[in-house]
């Protein structure tokens, strides 16, 4: 799939670091360096927009190296940008540890997949076909 594309950043696309991975790294684009305090957060821009073929998203999701190591996270994860979004895509960083961060020009902060979604059409009921799982949710499975 092809998706037209404008980078604004000095830095490359986002891409594929494996030929198996699901997601592409995306680089904050910055003036200069951004400190993210402990719970503190803030949308750090990465210099690219985009345009979806309709029926698609784009999801920005953490790094788990980022995430494991550092305690930086994207904070409504995952992200959505839709199809018919033509602004520049952001990354709601939040840092959940207790030192301070910074973020610099050039690093790579999130992944963004490009997934194929459904609409629906509500058939509104006053009943659902029973399952043996029922109404039990929240931990309802057991843990092993």
């Amino acid at each position: 799939m092809e998706i037209k594309v404008i980078n604004t950043s000095n830095h490359a696309l986002p891409s594929y670091e494996t030929i198996a991975s699901a997601g592409m790294d995306l680089r904050a684009n910055l003036e200069q360096p951004i400190t993210l305090k402990s719970l503190e957060r803030a949308i750090i821009p990465t210099g690219i927009f985009m345009e979806l073929p309709i029926g698609y998203e784009a999801q920005v999701r953490p790094r788990s190296g980022l995430a494991a190591k550092k305690g930086i996270t994207v904070l409504n994860a995952p992200g959505t940008v839709d199809a018919d979004y033509r602004g520049e895509v952001g990354v709601i960083l939040v840092n959940l540890s207790q030192d301070e961060f910074v973020v610099q020009d050039g690093e790579r902060i999130a992944q963004m997949v490009i997934a194929k979604h459904e609409r629906v059409e509500w058939s509104e009921s006053k009943t659902l076909t029973a399952t043996e799982r029922g109404s039990g949710g929240f931990g309802s499975t057991g843990t092993q």
